[in-house]
């Protein structure tokens, strides 16, 4: 242990605050000595030779927002005191920090980030001296780093001129992730979702260092993806005119994400959900809007799905690529191509088909799902599927095709028993949209059965809940390093831009925290909701003031009173 330092755990014994890190890192030693933050603080950096530019840009763009969070902030930390504790410092004499030092020591490519990138960074804040350290192999580190950094420090309101400052120093931060994918499936396909909602959903996951936002951009019910080969697709498929993501808008999305170290991947849903197609391209779908008995041909209304064994599919299938990939390629190496809730019955209607019978569809079905693939990977991209293409119709997938499941611990155990890499959700633990009861309306021959009309998923996932999940229980070593991470997911049948922010947060946050550092502590023990809980509420605090409407976790008075609101 250095000298000046205190250890993880005497953190609680330090003033009463939560002294935040959210999410918890690898490894933080801390003091508790003063040092406030310079009005002209500046940043230095240095990396390799041969770094890409892009990589340059991405810190320099990073730096600039951390300033402005650092000086603009005002976070005052009064909730996590008692009434009438004077928390703030005495004076502002302390030691200033005039400079950030960061130093990149891997060179990157302009390549989108593969599995597997380093995302590992050092801090250091010394208690004396003008200077914090940064050292990271890649951007992404960096920007990890500068998260952290934001974290520990607080406005003061009690100065004349206020300030910023940190209680801490000196400080040491050794961080990486657990997981390489931590993500957040977000539906923006049942309901609208302005684009500035999914900039703001996007500056959140950085600040939680989470690293993908899994858009599901397309479904049965619109279709709002601008796609200019298929200029109808659209227009038509949209819930009203002007409620649709040009390809401006995407770029722009996608720019917006990897400036922050997000890797954003498109969700197109095959061969089922996909009837909103047939506002535009009836042909190409099967059993379209059957009413009023929809639910035997579709999970939800309407019904349809892409035709099987059908050239006019495939066609528009390739068009669909062709257009699509290219605009996505240089910012993320994966693409979804969807796969849950195939209907059987639908295929009835399919004049190439005309069964339900699972021995005349599962051909046919692995036929489509190696022309979709085919494509993906004609554009130089990973093809990621739902775990129904794997495990229910049992399709041969190459090992390049990555599982996502979400039914079942057991649909992981068996994804990478048949050698696939999974990102993992079990909606028993980490759908966030559960608990708020049936979106459907009930006619009265059947209103007594599904009374109080609870949902499938029911009840809420509160985040200790989520909290709880570990993506890898059960498995061996071996197989656990196939999970590259997880999701939460957030559809949207009862959520839109008005209630995001306090749906996903800071729930998401709390499956944040485990993607990054796991369920268990260096000494292989769980983490605790004691440890967790005073972290994630000041996390929230630091939301909200960024702008993101984060539910509160606990009353205020538990968290001036810290422990006392705990059951033993």
């Amino acid at each position: 242990m250095i000298t000046g330092f205190k250890s993880l755990t005497a953190l609680a014994l330090f003033a009463g605050a939560a002294n935040a890190i959210w999410p918890q890192p690898v490894s933080y030693e801390h003091g508790s000595t003063v040092v406030w933050i310079s009005d002209d603080i500046s940043m230095k950096f240095s990396g390799p030779a041969n770094n890409s530019q892009k990589a340059t840009d991405k810190v320099n763009h990073a730096w600039s927002r951390t300033k402005t969070t650092l000086l603009s902030d005002n976070f005052v930390p009064w909730k996590f005191h008692k009434r009438g504790d004077n928390f703030e410092p005495a004076d502002t004499n302390g030691p200033k920090l005039k400079n950030i030092i960061i130093t990149q020591t891997t060179s990157e490519t302009s390549a989108p980030a593969e599995y597997g990138t380093d995302e590992s960074y050092n801090l250091t804040i010394p208690d004396a001296g003008d200077s914090a350290y940064i050292t990271a192999p890649t951007s992404f580190g960096v920007l990890h780093a500068l998260n952290t950094l934001t974290q520990l420090f607080y406005a003061s309101n009690k100065h004349k001129n206020h300030g910023v400052y940190s209680p801490l120093a000196p400080v040491r931060v050794l961080d990486k992730p657990k997981f390489q994918h931590r993500g957040l499936n977000l539906d923006v396909a049942r309901q609208w979702y302005p684009k500035e909602d999914i900039l703001r959903t996007i500056d959140a996951l950085a600040w939680n260092k989470m690293n993908r936002l899994h858009l599901h951009v397309t479904d049965s019910q619109s279709w709002p993806l601008e796609i200019p080969a298929l200029p109808d697709l659209a227009p038509c498929g949209a819930y009203a005119e002007g409620l649709t993501y040009t390809p401006e808008d995407l770029a722009e999305m996608l720019d917006f994400a990897e400036k922050r170290g997000v890797q954003v991947i498109i969700e197109i849903d095959m061969p089922g959900h996909t009837s909103a197609i047939a506002e535009a391209y009836p042909e190409l779908i099967a059993g379209w809007n059957i009413q009023p008995n929809w639910d035997r041909y579709a999970a939800q209304p309407p019904s349809g799905s892409l035709k099987l064994n059908n050239e006019a599919v495939r066609k528009f299938l390739t068009t669909l690529f062709g257009d699509l990939l290219p605009r996505l390629r240089d910012h993320t190496n994966y693409f979804h191509t969807g796969g849950d809730e195939v209907n059987k019955n639908v295929y009835l209607f399919d004049e190439g088909i005309k069964s339900n019978a699972t021995d005349v569809l599962t051909p046919a079905l692995q036929k489509f799902i190696e022309h979709v693939h085919g494509e993906v990977r004609k554009g130089k991209m990973s093809p990621v599927v739902w775990e129904e293409m794997l495990i229910d119709w049992k399709l041969t997938l190459p090992k390049d095709v990555i599982v996502q499941t979400w039914i079942s611990d057991a649909s992981t155990k068996t994804a990478v028993e048949k050698g696939h890499r999974v990102i993992a959700g079990n909606y028993n633990f980490w759908y966030l949209d559960c608990g708020n009861g049936q979106w459907l309306d009930f006619g009265p021959n059947v209103y007594k059965q599904f009374y109080p009309f609870n949902d499938y998923c029911s009840p809420k996932k509160n985040w200790r809940l989520i909290y709880s999940f570990d993506p890898v229980a059960g498995l061996t070593p071996e197989q656990a390093a196939l999970v590259l991470g997880g999701e939460v997911h957030a559809w949207s049948e009862q959520i839109d831009g008005v209630s995001l922010d306090s749906v996903v947060w800071p729930r998401a946050s709390a499956a944040g925290e485990v993607l990054w550092s796991g369920r268990t502590d260096a000494q292989g023990v769980n983490r605790t909701f004691a440890d967790a809980s005073p972290r994630l509420a000041e996390f929230r605090e630091r939301l909200v003031l960024r702008g993101v409407g984060a539910s509160p976790i606990m009353q205020l008075w538990c968290h001036q009173n810290e422990g006392d609101c705990a059951l033993n």
